[in-house]
């Protein structure tokens, strides 16, 4: 299998070294397996001659326009990180270019990855349209605004999508790499998660920090505010509008262009998140948690820790 690393400049140093790194070892330990898979056949790739990391480190690439049609390419992510950083970043002429040789090769049968802030190249080039797909969770309002014709669900590590996969923030680069070798054999993907202790995971939503999105626009910020003050009273549409300055419809349609969900979701959001805050730091018992986020028992916060974190109290507990 031959696969591609798109390097532009500035690349994450984090991000670039665990693609390879986890590439390489899986090529490594294949040969220890009976029915071991050919080896990857792994080549840096840029679309500039000169390509350095963004800590300076010289990347040796070889140019995108000499080197053939790969099996899968995948971006890692830029080392600009925060949005307005990213944005600048995308407008320089090298993300364009990288679009168009993504959009050649997958017209040629290449499958395409990326993670992180490589997403949004990827985005970039038009191939996520149309597609689910996956981010940094902090960069998901930034992404619903640029690309509304993609699918984004931020709380997933990896999404797998038509010839297209993501994954999300920063040492997700692992969990693309992984995925690339599980398509090929699950087993050695597994032998090379136990070498690298990498643990399964297939959610960012228990590293989000909500807060942080609502500060991409006012009125959701406003309405975090007030969420926070009442936690553990029944939720109300109406009270939460007139507390914004905002009528129900602008708070919902708000709500949905930066977070990509309504108020009340939002608001079960912000109670997961006390919940595991108390959970960790304190003693009290579940049903106790529960009535301080307003769920009647304890049954109900077990169910919804399950269903969104995809961890129960016992676990979470033990993570503290």
């Amino acid at each position: 299998m031959r696969i591609h690393l798109l390097v532009l400049d500035g690349v994450f140093d984090l991000g670039l070294a665990a693609l390879t790194d986890t590439l390489t070892t899986a090529n490594e330990l294949a040969p220890t397996l009976p029915d071991a898979p050919p080896p990857v056949v792994l080549t840096l790739v840029g679309v500039r001659r000169r390509v350095r990391t963004a800590q300076g480190l010289v990347v040796p690439v070889k140019p995108a326009d000499a080197v053939p049609v790969p099996d899968i390419v995948l971006v890692p992510a830029l080392g600009a990180k925060m949005p307005d950083a990213l944005a600048a970043r995308l407008a320089l002429p090298d993300v364009r270019d990288a679009g168009a040789v993504l959009r050649r090769w997958s017209q040629g049968g290449a499958s395409t990855g990326a993670a992180c802030t490589g997403t949004f190249v990827l985005a970039e080039s038009a191939l996520l349209d149309g597609q689910r797909a996956t981010t940094s969770w902090w960069l998901a309002p930034l992404f619903r605004q640029r690309y509304p014709r993609v699918t984004l669900d931020e709380s997933r590590m990896l999404v797998n999508a038509d010839g297209v996969t993501t994954a999300g923030a920063a040492l997700a680069h692992l969990d693309l790499a992984l995925g690339v070798v599980r398509s090929r054999s699950p087993a050695l993907a597994a032998l090379a998660a136990r070498y690298l202790l990498v643990e399964a995971r297939g959610s960012q939503a228990e590293f989000v920090i909500p807060d942080h999105l609502a500060h991409a626009d006012p009125v959701v910020e406003r309405f975090e505010a007030w969420a926070r003050q009442n936690l553990a009273n029944g939720f109300s549409l109406g009270e939460a509008a007139r507390s914004v300055g905002a009528s129900e419809r602008t708070l919902a349609r708000r709500l949905r262009g930066v977070l990509g969900k309504s108020p009340l979701s939002y608001f079960q959001d912000l109670r997961i998140e006390r919940a595991v805050h108390l959970l960790r730091t304190g003693s009290d018992s579940v049903d106790r948690i529960a009535a301080q986020i307003g769920y009647a028992d304890g049954v109900t916060l077990r169910t919804l820790l399950r269903r969104k974190l995809g961890r129960g109290v016992r676990e979470l507990r033990a993570r503290s």
